[in-house]
Order: structure tokens, then sequence, then C-alpha cells
């Protein structure tokens, strides 16, 4: 396959006004970009990225070629088109427009693709889609463009949950899927557990989300839920939780820390969220571990 270029080097094959762009925000999986163009005859090599066009200002003819078959169609504002990654294309148009993009990356569509099919997801495909009229992907991606450029509070947290919110959708009319073999019922792979643990005691002092733990392997949250349970015979979350008491108990009672060290340490939110837990777990308290740990 040709090496594929990044939504940064678009402008190099498509040469246009940047007029907004979510670059040096810190998204994850996510991206976008305002364009405004003059017409142009432009061929585009393999993205790495899904990509959805949203027209906003101009009526033009758009021809493009995919997969060596031509289409045409007219688009004016408020219509959308698709292109699927990895997927050379052609595009022609003689009008100005004014459009945005909105990117989404492999690891994110295949993700939520292995959640929303409860199946192990080899590749997604968009289907060829050129000219569409769609309100949720338009309200969608608007309200991605929309917050790139007034940079609210907690955009990231915001962006990534529309993000999942469009890909839900575009799996339910606009793609299609090849399965992988379905990963064997039963437990994780033990170098897929090694790697797991590995993660977890790296960034036990951080906040350790289910998604995080399920990227590191590669799966969807649903799918690294059940074999996670079938491999260690707890919730993520209880596994985390275990560790981190573990964690402390051996800072107390061995070495010279406050208390508050040691909460910080091991990812607790303070001193009295990590009593209130090594109670209930090991019936003691922190202070009563490094008293006895110093005596």
């Amino acid at each position: 396959m040709a090496n594929l270029i990044t939504p940064r080097d678009l402008p190099t094959w498509v040469p246009g006004r940047i007029t907004s762009s979510s670059d040096g925000l810190g998204w994850k999986n996510v991206g976008h970009r305002a364009y405004r163009y003059t017409g142009l005859d432009v061929p585009i090599p393999p993205m790495d990225h899904f990509m959805v066009v949203r027209y906003h200002a101009g009526v033009t003819p758009m021809d493009r070629c995919v997969e060596g078959r031509w289409s045409r169609k007219r688009c004016t504002p408020g219509d959308f088109s698709l292109l699927t990654r990895s997927e050379s294309s052609h595009w022609h148009w003689t009008q100005c427009i004014e459009v945005s993009h909105t990117y989404l990356s492999e690891a994110l569509m295949a993700r939520v693709a292995s959640d929303v099919t409860e199946r192990s997801v080899a590749e997604v495909r968009l289907h060829d889609v050129l000219q569409g009229q769609d309100p949720v992907v338009t309200q969608i991606v608007d309200a991605i463009t929309l917050e790139a450029r007034q940079r609210g509070l907690g955009g990231g947290l915001y962006v990534e949950a529309l993000s999942i919110q469009l890909a839900v959708h575009l799996f339910r009319k606009y793609a299609r899927f090849t399965f992988r073999d379905e990963m064997p019922a039963g437990p994780l792979s033990p170098s897929r557990v090694r790697r797991l643990e590995e993660f977890v005691e790296t960034h036990l002092h951080e906040g350790i989300t289910i998604e995080q733990m399920a990227e590191t392997l590669g799966l969807g949250i649903w799918t690294f839920t059940k074999h996670f349970r079938a491999s260690m015979g707890c919730s993520p979350y209880e596994f985390v939780m275990t560790r981190r008491v573990e964690r402390a108990a051996r800072l107390l009672a061995t070495r010279g820390l406050a208390i508050k060290e040691v909460a910080a340490m091991c990812g607790f939110a303070d001193q009295a969220h990590l009593t209130r837990v090594m109670r209930a777990r090991l019936g003691t308290t922190p202070a009563r571990l490094k008293k006895d740990g110093g005596a």
C-alpha cells in the first residue's frame, strides 16, 4: 500500500486557505480543519484518517473518483461527503466553496466498531458518499467545528464524546466491516496480562480509565471487559484499586513518607480517600500501618 498522508499534509495536495483548526488543542483521535477553496482539480493520496467533509458556503458541481469509479453530484451548503481511510481519490470542482473537515482516526473507529458489533473488527470502510444529507452528521461535525473555534472548558473530553457519537452513527448508516476471527472465549493471553500489568504499574499514580486499559491491548471496551473478568476474576476497577492499596501498604510500611505523599503516589484523590479505602479493604488505617512499619 502507498504511504498514507496525514490531515496536516492535505494542503500540499489540496491548496486552500485554512479558516479554523484543532491543531495544538491536544485532541485525541479526532481532528478538525476548515478551508476556503477556489475551484480545483486535485488527486489526493490515501490518508491515514477517515474524513467527513461538511459544505458550508458555495454551490458547485463536484466530480470524484474513488476505487476507479467517477461520480458527479451538485454539492450545496448542508451537504456532506465521506472519504474512507487509506483510499486514494481524485476531486474536481469549479466554484469557490467553504468546507470543514472532521478527521477520525483508525484507532477510534476500530475501538468503537468492536464495541458496537461485539466482535473483533479487522477493517472499517465508509461507503462512497459524495453528496449526502443527514442532520445527525451535520450537527455533530458543526459542534466539533464550534469547539475548535471557541475552545471551551473540557474541550478534549467534549470532542471525544462527540467523535464517538459520530462514529456510531456512521457505523449504523454508512459503513461496512471486515471481522477477524473472534477471540476465543476465556482469559487474556499471558503476554497481554503482562502488558496490562506493566501499564497499570507505570500509571498507577494517574487516573487510569477502562478505555486506556482496553486501548493498551488493542481491544474495544466491551471485549476487553469480558476477557479481563475471565482472566482476573474481578472488574478492571477492582483490579486497579487493589493495586493502589497494595502499593500504598508497601510504601507506608517501608518508607518514611507522609501519608498524603503516599496517597498521591498511588492514585488516590487525597489522604482521606486513601484512609477510607484502606479501612474498608484491610481493616486498618494508613496511620496504623505507618506506625507499625516504623516500629
